[in-house]
């Protein structure tokens, strides 16, 4: 790609791979985006707790993002511990809701599911069990219903 020129100590966007190789490469300091500050991060884990279907995220990609910041420029981020354990909360909450929510959508035998908010990430985490669960519900079914060969036939 075509990126640069850099100016020295002037903030540039640039894509978090080329972010994350610079920063290896001790050649710039992170600066983590708006939303990964401790207040922020408390306001979202708390407002998830509160609702019972599920919030905005900052980002879709938050936990990725996060992940990747934490891992590799822990000490361009302030309070990166607390952001680390906030973060976390909320992924545990947000899947916690989800398996809840997955549970009823078996129990009651849905054929449909409404998935609003929930990132790409979260739904691959319980991606396979549903599509295990649903599987299993087809089968049973189609084993319970009688079938037209199953009839008694008078000889």
């Amino acid at each position: 790609g075509d990126l640069g020129p850099f100016n020295p100590g002037l903030p540039v966007e640039v894509p978090v791979w080329l972010a994350i190789n610079l920063k290896q490469r001790q050649k710039c300091r992170l600066i983590p985006p708006e939303w990964m500050d401790v207040e922020k991060l408390e306001e979202i884990r708390d407002q998830e707790r509160k609702e019972d279907t599920f919030t905005p995220m900052p980002s879709p990609y938050y936990m990725e993002l996060t992940k990747l910041l934490l891992n590799y420029a822990s000490d361009n981020i302030p309070k990166a511990d607390e952001i680390r354990t906030l973060v976390k909360e909320t992924w545990d909450t947000r899947i916690a809701k989800l398996r809840l929510s997955a549970d009823s959508f078996v129990r009651q035998q849905e054929a449909h599911a409404k998935l609003d908010n929930l990132t790409l990430m979260e739904i691959n985490t319980t991606g396979t069990f549903l599509t295990q669960a649903l599987d299993h519900m087809y089968k049973l079914r189609t084993n319970l219903q009688p079938s037209e060969s199953a009839h008694s036939q008078d000889f």
